[in-house]
């Protein structure tokens, strides 16, 4: 698979030429385009592309002339294009690459006035502490006030379930709670405006994927077992990194319920699917799981998952 990502990667170089609105939104569809290869690859794979992104929409910036309006699009786009780079990053391990292109792109979408993607990429940030044994709730809070004046419905959701997220795993129910029915009205909320493509993802399905993650963290697998079988038993195997990773949380709450063989048999889908996946993130949730199932190493459906993963 990695082959298959170099050859999108740009290599050629911008020309010192006048750049106008149809090459911005040229460069608009080509971001578009390339933010779907998220779905089905990961951050090793990808973020030699999003990075030549990064390098070309730079460079254009300094090399190019234009107009006003459209330097100030460039430079939204830049922003969102770091989003994507750091996101690989993190996904590839790579948390200290991944903070400096969140930190890069938020100054970028500050000095275009894109608050809507200042705020998106603090949600990044804090995202990443709420991986790092950090809280990230402070980020994620400042992340959707510092959006707001600017933020679509589908916005505001995505910034209010990473919000719900940082309180999870802080330990926090009642705020976890709370914004994740937040996330879910704006969903309902009638808005004219057009939502960006960096949001194209944004659905029930997600605030519901987030929900039941939530849960399991805070340990309620009553309230996480549900959700996560229901939206998880239709959703597609060709997204397998995403999957896989969902598939652990189904897995520990179902440890959490005492139900050893159910959560050998869903940990084992996820390591199945995450077979050949070039994100460091599932092999981690999964050893993370198998260690947990260690203690109940003499039921048959576990020992075997144990010695296949060798844990």
């Amino acid at each position: 698979m990695a082959s298959l990502a170099i050859p999108l990667a740009r290599t050629e170089q911008p020309t010192a030429r006048r750049i106008g609105q149809s090459d911005i939104d040229e460069l608009r569809r080509r971001t578009a385009r390339l933010r779907r290869l998220d779905n089905i690859m990961g951050g090793a794979e990808t973020f030699p592309v999003y990075s030549a992104e990064v390098d070309f929409t730079q460079r254009l910036l300094r090399e190019s002339s234009h107009a006003i309006d459209i330097g100030q699009q460039l430079r939204a786009l830049l922003a969102e294009q770091q989003q994507q780079a750091g996101w690989a990053a993190f996904d590839h391990g790579q948390h200290a690459l991944a903070q400096r292109l969140y930190s890069d792109s938020r100054k970028a979408a500050e000095e275009a006035g894109a608050l809507d993607l200042a705020g998106n990429a603090l949600a990044y940030a804090a995202y990443q502490q709420t991986t790092t044994a950090q809280s990230g709730t402070a980020l994620a809070t400042d992340s959707y006030e510092i959006a707001q004046p600017m933020a679509t419905p589908k916005v505001s959701a995505l910034l209010l379930e990473r919000k719900a997220w940082a309180h999870a795993t802080a330990r926090e129910p009642q705020e976890a709670d709370r914004a994740l029915n937040l996330a879910r009205e704006a969903l309902e909320v009638r808005d004219d405006r057009p939502d960006p493509d960096w949001v194209f993802w944004v659905n029930e399905a997600e605030i519901d994927i987030m929900a039941g993650r939530c849960w399991t963290e805070l340990r309620r697998p009553l309230r996480a077992v549900p959700v996560l079988e229901r939206v998880l038993s239709g959703f597609d195997d060709t997204h397998a990194r995403d999957k896989a990773l969902y598939l652990t949380w189904l897995a520990t709450s179902y440890l959490h319920a005492h139900e050893v063989e159910q959560a050998a048999a869903t940990l084992t889908r996820a390591v199945d699917l995450a077979a050949g996946v070039s994100s460091v993130r599932p092999a981690a949730r999964i050893e993370s799981v198998a260690r947990q199932l260690k203690r109940y190493g003499s039921t048959p459906a576990v020992g075997e998952l144990l010695a296949r993963l060798e844990v």
